[in-house]
């Protein structure tokens, strides 16, 4: 409890470009090794690079969505450096000068809300792949990657520790796919995370030495990760070693992080602007013209929905979590009631998001429309089903049974409304419970609960259950 984990994360998100930052050549993911790679990405002698506009496009939109400074001119420059799936030794990036500047993220650490300050956010060309796997004694370069575009989002040091970070990551990649500038695809490689870890003793205001974990592309390996590497370095300092400041991997078969290189500073790589591209300028009419385009923020939905529907700011929190899910709501509460628009987004947030995740998939690979759920709440509306009905009748759906009102009538679960028969079913009830009937009258409450149980299993689950209680109420007080 005597240390504090401090963090700051780097992001490498894809840009959802067809082309490359600085060619023409496709940035689809899974063809063959080395099939698109252009001159440019090779860098063959004479070629020149290109900008590509509509990856400026999208890290101005990036920019405009966390609030940060778009730069009225930006610089290209060099990073200098060598490995072999880097074709001209060094890789065009952003140094002094990026596109984005400042700007923040809002996550939720500790039951509040905290502003995670970002530094900058910079365009630059991706390297190839080394394949290690696929030949004995060899590597092999695979350099289709070469010169995909990149924005690089850099946080200040402002997480605090492993659950903090991972509440950041997700917030970033969440907000990168609902703006529509990168997939989110991990797997791909397509949104990948750099954690900068180090320690302090609590109440200290100098940072410690950081190292670096590269590559982290998954949550749970990112959280694994900075565990790892916290109780790594609070091991050493403990016992009266130092913290060398490193690049690290992590390796997810051993849990535990390993050195790969001493971490290099600024000036090891020789930054200095690139002679075969000119300055970037952005005109205040370009980022206007991209403000235009821009889609209603989570965050802005999110306090509309508390606002305008009256939902708890929980389930709003879901709902906004992703764009198609926020969607999918919206589409299946146009038009509705406010109690059924109420009803929906409690059912998405808990019922629907549960089924999800139990398939890893997302609301666009669900089963159920929109329209097909809306038609399912209006039937707890309507009367036509209970609550409890509406769980077997959602199962249904989901397994591909048909719609709400197929299934209803497939299985013959309309709820029980009809006054006559339900009185006689709850005469039946008391008839038979004379001990609950009498505990109930002698000011044991719990004894109705039974009562309405023993009803409700009678009528196989289908009675109104309001009307039920009515009734039994009603009967009991004789």
């Amino acid at each position: 409890m005597t240390w504090e984990v401090v963090v700051g994360i780097e992001t490498h998100a894809q840009l959802q470009t067809k082309s490359k930052i600085f060619s023409g050549a496709s940035t689809a993911f899974g063809a063959p090794p080395n099939t698109q790679a252009s001159a440019v990405d090779i860098a063959l002698p004479g070629v020149l690079p290109v900008l590509n506009a509509r990856a400026v496009e999208l890290a101005i939109r990036f920019g405009l969505a966390v609030g940060g400074t778009i730069s009225p001119r930006s610089i290209f420059a060099r990073k200098n450096y060598f490995y072999p799936d880097l074709p001209k030794g060094y890789q065009i990036s952003q140094f002094e000068l990026p596109v984005v500047q400042g700007g923040s993220i809002t996550i939720q650490a500790g039951g509040e809300e905290k502003k995670i300050r970002l530094t900058r956010a910079h365009l630059e060309e991706d390297a190839g792949k080394s394949l290690h796997e696929d030949y004995h004694g060899m590597s092999g370069i695979d350099l289709n990657r070469a010169g995909t575009p990149l924005l690089e989002i850099v946080s200040e040091p402002d997480l605090r520790g492993a659950a903090e970070a991972v509440a950041y990551a997700k917030q970033l990649h969440a907000l990168v796919r609902w703006i529509e500038v990168c997939d989110g695809n991990m797997q791909e490689g397509s949104f990948r995370c750099d954690a900068n870890v180090s320690v302090r003793r609590v109440g200290e205001a100098r940072l410690g030495t950081r190292c670096e974990i590269k590559n982290l592309n998954s949550f749970r390996f990112l959280e694994r990760a900075i565990e790892y590497e916290a109780r790594r370095q609070i091991a050493l300092l403990e016992d009266g070693g130092t913290v060398a400041q490193q690049t690290r991997l992590y390796d997810p078969q051993r849990d535990e992080t390993r050195a790969l290189r001493s971490k290099e500073d600024a000036q090891d790589y020789r930054y200095f602007p690139d002679p075969d591209l000119l300055p970037l300028v952005i005109s205040g009419e370009q980022i206007e013209r991209v403000r235009a385009t821009m889609p209603e923020l989570p965050s802005a939905r999110c306090e509309r929905f508390v606002s305008e529907l009256a939902l708890p700011g929980t389930v709003a929190a879901v709902l906004t979590s992703d764009r198609d899910l926020s969607e999918y709501f919206e589409q299946a509460t146009r038009g509705a009631t406010p109690d059924v628009v109420r009803q929906t987004a409690h059912w998405i947030a808990g019922t629907t998001s549960a089924k999800l995740n139990e398939r890893a998939i997302g609301i666009a690979q669900a089963p159920v429309s929109a329209t097909q759920l809306r038609t399912l709440m209006e039937r707890i509306a309507d009367g036509t089903i209970s609550g409890k009905i509406a769980k077997e009748v959602d199962d249904a759906m989901w397994a591909g049974e048909g719609d709400a009102d197929a299934v209803i009538d497939k299985r013959g679960l309309r709820q029980i409304s009809d006054a006559g028969a339900l009185e006689k079913i709850v005469d039946e009830v008391l008839a038979s419970n004379p001990k609950q009937v009498e505990d109930y009258r002698s000011g044991k409450d719990k004894a109705f609960n039974s009562l309405v149980g023993q009803a409700m299993k009678a009528t196989r689950g289908k009675a109104n259950p309001a009307q039920l209680n009515e009734i039994l109420r009603r009967k009991l007080a004789r």
